[in-house]
């Protein structure tokens, strides 16, 4: 129906969620009226539209107050609120592991997507800190899965936020993430895998197809134990994951196609149907470190995970592999 913008919104952000942005007929070609046109388009939502429209809530990308006597321009927008539908709250926190003026690194919780988007408005990383921050103008340097865990890099100041999306855009962060996973006696302590993967929109999975390889990950066999009492199968195995490239479900199809699918998948090696509400069985997969030199500042920078894959005991990867300290605690880092 209505779907937010980039340019800068007239409107402030309500409870965290951006207004909308809707772009208008040109002249000659629907209403005469701008507000009968809105009725027109969105019949569903007349009551919340009428509200808006007596409360001076629809508004020119000026700011401008929408009536019948506003005049419309070709390629015309105009900016309202959208109620968003209820969504089943995902119950865990985030924890803001570092703040400056420009960036705030948090470590995402299993479940919670990074943006807006398909089903998910209110119950999304962006939208909560926003609103728990009162940060209007926070944006993603780069996203994390819905269902993968772990750190996550935002931008506070519109100035800057190019050059951190850029740094992820071009591949100059070192990441790596930890994954729970079989591991049948013979896996090799290092692997790689290279491969092209595509994704169909509208197809849940993505897949390995013919042709140059455009995703690399390196996979390293940390640690190994038996599974508990009453779980079938193989050893299982705690693994660190090193992209180098960041294509959609990259270390999800290429753990599948070496035979060993992280635990806690719903879509590889087959899809599962996943109850909503249902936050019994998350996919281990966890962003473990970030590392880049700052682009604005040019210092080095490194953020650590603090949470632990549930599926591995120990809850932290064997001390003779750590290879780096963590990072120091931010001295304002808190739960939200």
């Amino acid at each position: 129906m209505m779907n937010p913008g980039r340019p800068r919104r007239p409107l402030p952000l309500r409870d965290g969620v951006d207004p909308v942005r809707i772009r208008l007929a040109d002249p000659g070609r629907g209403p005469r009226s701008i507000p009968e046109e809105l009725r027109r388009r969105f019949p569903d939502r007349l009551d919340e539209l009428e509200a808006a429209l007596a409360g001076g809530q629809v508004v020119t990308a000026d700011g401008e107050a929408v009536t019948d006597t506003t005049r419309r321009r070709r390629g015309m927008d105009v900016w309202t609120y959208r109620t968003p539908e209820p969504e089943v709250e995902v119950p865990f926190g985030i924890e803001v592991l570092y703040t400056d003026d420009r960036l705030v690194v948090v470590d995402k919780p299993h479940f919670l997507a990074t943006t807006p988007r398909a089903g998910h408005v209110t119950q999304t990383a962006l939208v909560r800190l926003r609103r728990d921050l009162g940060l209007e103008d926070l944006a993603p340097a780069h996203r994390l899965d819905r269902l993968t865990a772990g750190v996550l890099v935002f931008t506070v100041d519109p100035a800057f936020r190019a050059a951190y999306q850029d740094l992820f855009a071009a591949r100059r962060v070192a990441k790596t993430y930890l994954a729970v996973a079989p591991a049948p006696d013979g896996t090799p302590r290092v692997r790689e895998r290279s491969s092209r993967i595509a994704k169909t929109r509208g197809v849940l999975q993505a897949a390995e197809v013919d042709g140059p390889p455009d995703a690399h990950t390196r996979i390293t066999l940390l640690d190994v134990r038996e599974p508990g009492q009453g779980e079938p199968g193989p050893p299982l195995g705690l693994y660190r994951l090193e992209p180098t490239t960041g294509r959609t479900h990259q270390l999800r199809v290429h753990m599948n196609a070496l035979g060993t699918p992280i635990l806690g998948d719903d879509l590889y090696p087959r899809v599962r149907t996943i109850t909503p509400g249902d936050f019994s069985r998350p996919l281990q997969l966890l962003a473990e470190t970030l590392e880049f030199t700052d682009p604005v500042s040019g210092a080095p920078r490194r953020f650590r995970t603090r949470r632990s894959l549930e599926e591995w005991p120990s809850g932290r990867t064997p001390a003779k592999d750590r290879g780096h300290p963590p990072s120091a605690p931010a001295p304002n880092s808190c739960m939200l």
